[in-house]
């Protein structure tokens, strides 16, 4: 039985995670701003009130978690809003920045405060996006969104070369376009599905394909 946290376990592809964790028996530390009955049912160790832009949150997650070591860290919380070019009003501008701050320096946030938790043979696993991708980019737009993911991209990086030394394996997992409240359930991808896949890449994770950027089929993804 390994040791899963995960963040934005509340529903789509968190809870899904938390449940496929716990179907396999493992152990899930799941990491919510405002707990559903759904990830209430999995029978996860719920962690609630935790906003990852919110230092003070996740510094009193941290302090809870002191002296639990974690085999598996997935940092999954995300938001989208939508910005098109000629249209970004002052409000669009803050949420391009509410973006960054829980795309991008959140997951950094979270990590960084759970260090403690980490040991030797370790994996963190950071739901990213195809959107964050230079060389994929054919559409435009989603300004914040793609910006913030693309940040995410270099954080993991940098994370993976951080962290190597200590035998800890970082990857960044674009989870497909998934069927989510995020995108008003238009995706592609069945939750269930897109866990099942993530879980998969994380098993399958070492040291020497640390800092790598993989579709949750296992494709490798242009920076």
């Amino acid at each position: 039985m390994q040791t899963i946290l995960v963040t934005g376990a509340n529903r789509g592809i968190g809870l899904a995670l938390t449940r496929h964790y716990r179907d396999r028996g493992d152990r899930v530390i799941a990491v919510c701003r405002t707990p559903s009955d759904a990830l209430q049912a999995t029978g996860a160790q719920v962690e609630a009130g935790v906003d990852v832009a919110d230092d003070a949150a996740v510094a009193a997650l941290a302090a809870r978690l002191a002296g639990v070591e974690l085999d598996v860290v997935v940092l999954n919380a995300g938001i989208l809003s939508r910005q098109s070019y000629g249209e970004i009003d002052a409000a669009g501008f803050a949420a391009m920045r509410e973006q960054f701050e829980v795309n991008a320096l959140g997951p950094l946030r979270v990590l960084q405060a759970l260090d403690g938790c980490l040991v030797k043979g370790s994996k963190v696993g950071i739901i990213t996006s195809r959107m964050g991708s230079m060389g994929d980019n054919s559409s435009g737009g989603r300004y914040g969104y793609r910006a913030s993911k693309a940040a995410v991209n270099a954080i993991g990086r940098s994370l993976a070369v951080d962290l190597e030394g200590r035998g800890i394996a970082v990857q960044l997992l674009h989870p497909g376009f998934v069927a989510t409240d995020m995108v008003a359930g238009r995706g592609e991808v069945a939750p269930e599905h897109a866990a099942a896949q993530l879980v998969e890449r994380l098993d399958q994770l070492t040291l020497d394909a640390t800092g790598t950027f993989l579709h949750a089929n296992g494709s490798p993804l242009p920076w």
